[in-house]
């Protein structure tokens, strides 16, 4: 949590298992004084688990959730290694739609946008509540000009003002098939989208970088950029490399006649 250790003026770039995680607080010569983003990661031996926050007005409604995912950790993971994504996603929707969590949300100061994303075997699931934003790089998308898979919607977060307390919940969530050969995830909070100057609202910026080398690397120099550029808002970032050995789904008129 950012309100734990605020990396203002201070960049931090950490390996987590096979995972890297980025977090740069903002300049304080943009004016910024808090950080109030969050991230959370679990690793298994063929899944990953990320998370990221960022709240608005105060970091509880981060923190509320981070202590929610630690107390249902065991059992998600458990969920995690069941077949498909869906019991996770139905106990995700139950936790957060729970008489207690609802009311622990009226009681925390502002709200948040929180993104979590889970990597099993060749597909990758993202569950989304405001403008956090998803990201995968393979050869095969750039040269259609996808990358981003989720789309950042405003005016949604969990929290005193939450999604889950309305009739009907607001929220984005889907699945993708991972291409054969390499695939890099990337996943971030606005702080990389809103910087002065937009140096990454062109995704192909992201792409040249992380391509060059390692990641930790590549963070470093995202971080760099953004600093430069004097950013406010915090960023924080975390992503990692899959290497898929299935081949993908391609048209049917493109498949070899063996």
């Amino acid at each position: 949590m950012g309100s734990e250790k605020d990396f203002i003026d201070e960049k931090d770039v950490q390996l987590v298992e096979r995972l890297v995680v980025g977090r740069f607080g903002g300049n304080s010569s943009a004016g910024q004084y808090k950080n109030e983003d969050g991230c959370v990661v679990w690793v298994g031996a063929d899944w990953e688990f990320a998370t990221i926050l960022d709240a608005h007005y105060s970091a509880e409604s981060a923190e509320l959730i981070i202590r929610t995912l630690e107390e249902f950790e065991h059992e998600l993971i458990r969920l995690i290694l069941l077949p498909g994504f869906h019991h996770v996603k139905e106990k995700l929707l139950s936790i957060f739609q729970s008489a207690e969590f609802l009311d622990q949300c009226k009681r925390v100061k502002g709200e948040t946008a929180c993104l979590i994303c889970i990597r099993k075997e060749n597909y990758l699931w993202w569950f989304s509540v405001g403008d956090c934003v998803v990201y995968v790089f393979h050869p095969d998308l750039i040269g259609l000009n996808q990358f981003q898979l989720n789309q950042r919607q405003f005016y949604e977060w969990i929290g005193n003002v939450n999604t889950f307390g309305k009739a009907i919940p607001c929220f984005s969530s889907g699945v993708r098939e991972l291409r054969e050969g390499v695939n890099r995830i990337f996943i971030t909070t606005d702080g990389l989208l809103e910087c002065p100057g937009e140096p990454f609202s062109n995704s192909m910026e992201l792409v040249n970088i992380l391509d060059a080398g390692q990641l930790k690397t590549a963070f470093s120099l995202i971080q760099n950029k953004i600093e430069e550029c004097n950013v406010r808002d915090s960023t924080t970032m975390i992503g990692w490399t899959v290497k898929i050995s299935k081949q993908g789904s391609i048209p049917s008129d493109l498949v070899e006649v063996k």
